[in-house]
C-alpha cells in the first residue's frame, strides 16, 4: 500500500508511474475525487465545531446575563446534526479511501525499465549454455510419463485438470529437489527456515496483497476465512505482522518449503500441457525484511541465491529484469530468473525475485526502529523463489535426457537419491503394472 501523504504530494509522480504500468488516468483520479470529498466534509466539520464552540460560549453568556438563547440553542441543535451527518460521510469517504489504496499496484522504481509487455523486459545476463543434443529432445510431459515418473491421468480423475500425480523416482526427483534447495538456502546462505501452515487468513493475504484485488486467483475453504496459500511470501512476511524489529537484527532471512494452490484464473488455454501451470505445485521461497537503505542490495543477493541453485544444478538459464508493464502489483523491481528448456525450445520462468519496498509492511503493519531516532519506519519487504520445485524437476528432466530415454541426474542431487546416477524406464513406477 503507498502512503497516502505521498499521493497528495506527487500526485503527477503517481499518475506517470501508473501509466508506465498501463493503468488508465481513471485509477488516479477516482481517488483524487474520494479524498477532496473527505477533506472537504473534513474541512466543514472543523467549520460547524469552531461555530459551536463560539455559539456555546454565546448561549452561556445569555444564559448569564438572563438574555433569550432560545433561538442559538435551536441553530446549535442542527449543526449538531450536521457534524454527525459530516463526520459519518468522513468515515465513508476514510474506508473507500482505504479500499481504493488496497487496490493501487506499487511504483516501479527508478531502474526498472518502461514497457507494456513482457517483450519489453531487459535480458541482465545468462549462465551456462544449452545443451545440444543428436536427437530431437521430448518435452518432459513425454519423458515423464515414458520413464512412469509423472501420472496425469490418474491426477485428473482425483482432481481434475492442471494437476499431477508423481510417482516412484519421480517423486523421489521431487522432494530431492526441495531437499537440496532448502540445504543450500539454510547452510550456505544463512536463510532461516520455517515450516508454516497452507491455511491463511484473509488478513494475512491483504497484508502482501493478495487481496482484495486478486481473490479470483486463489482458492476459498468454503464458508470460512480460511484460504489455501499461493505461495509462502505470505506465511513468511506474515510472522512479524504488526510488530517492530530491533534495526541491527536486519537483514533477517527466511526460507519456506509449501505446497501452493492457484486457481490460474485467467489462463485457461495458457501452457496446458505437462507441470508448466498447475493448480497445486511445490515451491521453496525465499524472503527477506531490510531497512531501506539495504533493500536493493539485498534483492541482488536473494537472486543470486536462487541463481546458485541453477548453477549447482547444471541448467542454463538467463536473468531478465521485469519492465513497468510486467510486474507484479505489489513490486517495485523483480528479476525473474528463465531456465533453458530444450524439449520446448525456449526459456521459461522459474524464480520472480522481488523487492516490494514498504508496500506489504505498510499493509501489514511491518516496522524497525529507526537508529539514533525516537521513531520506527517501515521495513522494505523482498521475496523470491529459490526454486519453484516442479519447474526445477521438469528442466532436469528435459535438460539431462539421454537418446536412449533416460535421464543423467545431476551431481549434485545424487546424494538426495541415493546415490543414483540414471533415471531409466525399467525403474519407473507405472501404476498399470499393478492391474
Amino acid at each position: 500500500m503507498l502512503e497516502l501523504a505521498y499521493l497528495r504530494e506527487h500526485t503527477d509522480r503517481v499518475r506517470k508511474a501508473l501509466r508506465d504500468r498501463g493503468l488508465p488516468d481513471s485509477e488516479l483520479d477516482a481517488f483524487l475525487r474520494i479524498d477532496a470529498q473527505r477533506r472537504q466534509a473534513i474541512t466543514d466539520v472543523e467549520g460547524l465545531k469552531a461555530e459551536r464552540n463560539r455559539a456555546n460560549a454565546e448561549i452561556g453568556r445569555l444564559k448569564k446575563e438572563r438574555q433569550d438563547a432560545s433561538a442559538l440553542m435551536l441553530r446549535m441543535k442542527e449543526v449538531s446534526a450536521q457534524i454527525k451527518q459530516l463526520d459519518q460521510r468522513a468515515d465513508e469517504l476514510d474506508a473507500q479511501v482505504r479500499q481504493w489504496l488496497l487496490t493501487l499496484p506499487n511504483l516501479p522504481h527508478e531502474s526498472v525499465p518502461v514497457g507494456r509487455s513482457p517483450a519489453e523486459n531487459a535480458e541482465v545476463r545468462r549462465w551456462g549454455t544449452p545443451p545440444a543434443f543428436d536427437f530431437e529432445p521430448k518435452p518432459h510431459w513425454d519423458s515423464g510419463v515414458s520413464l512412469g515418473l509423472l501420472d496425469f491421468e490418474r491426477a485428473s480423475k482425483m482432481a481434475g485438470a492442471r494437476f499431477v500425480v508423481y510417482t516412484g523416482l519421480g517423486a523421489r526427483l521431487e522432494r530431492a529437489l526441495a531437499d537440496f534447495m532448502l540445504d543450500v538456502h539454510g547452510r550456505e546462505h544463512g536463510y532461516h527456515e520455517v515450516l508454516p501452515p497452507f491455511v491463511i487468513n484473509s488478513a494475512a493475504l491483504v497484508g502482501t496483497g493478495q487481496l482484495p484485488r486478486f481473490a479470483g486467483d486463489l482458492f476459498k475453504l468454503g464458508d470460512t476465512d480460511y484460504w489455501l496459500s499461493p505461495t509462502a511470501e505470505v506465511q513468511v512476511t506474515n510472522l512479524f505482522r504488526d510488530q517492530t524489529f530491533r534495526a541491527d537484527a536486519l537483514p533477517l532471512k527466511f526460507c519456506a518449503w509449501t505446497a501452493n494452490f492457484r486457481s490460474e484464473a485467467g489462463s485457461y488455454g495458457k501452457e496446458t500441457r505437462g507441470i508448466v501451470r498447475q493448480h497445486q505445485f511445490q515451491k521453496v521461497e525465499l524472503v527477506k525484511f531490510a531497512r531501506p537503505e539495504q533493500s536493493y542490495d539485498e534483492l541482488e543477493s536473494l537472486t543470486q541465491d536462487a541463481e546458485v541453485i541453477l548453477q549447482k544444478l547444471g541448467l542454463p538459464y538467463r536473468v531478465v529484469a521485469l519492465c513497468t508493464g510486467d510486474l507484479g502489483f505489489a513490486a517495485a523491481k523483480t528479476y525473474d530468473l528463465e531456465v533453458w528448456l530444450p524439449g520446448q525450445n525456449t526459456y521459461k520462468e522459474i524464480s520472480s525475485c522481488s523487492n516490494f519496498e514498504a508496500f506489504q509492511a505498510r499493509r501489514a503493519g511491518i516496522r524497525y526502529r529507526v537508529p539514533g531516532k525516537s521513531r520506527s519506519d517501515y521495513v522494505h519487504t523482498l521475496n523470491g523463489s529459490g526454486l519453484a520445485v516442479g519447474r526445477t524437476w521438469m528442466a532436469v528432466i528435459e535438460n539431462y535426457q539421454q537418446a536412449d530415454g533416460s535421464v543423467v541426474i545431476p551431481e549434485a542431487l545424487r546424494p538426495y537419491m541415493g546415490g543414483l546416477e540414471r533415471l531409466e524406464p525399467s525403474r519407473g513406477l507405472f501404476l498399470d503394472t499393478f492391474l
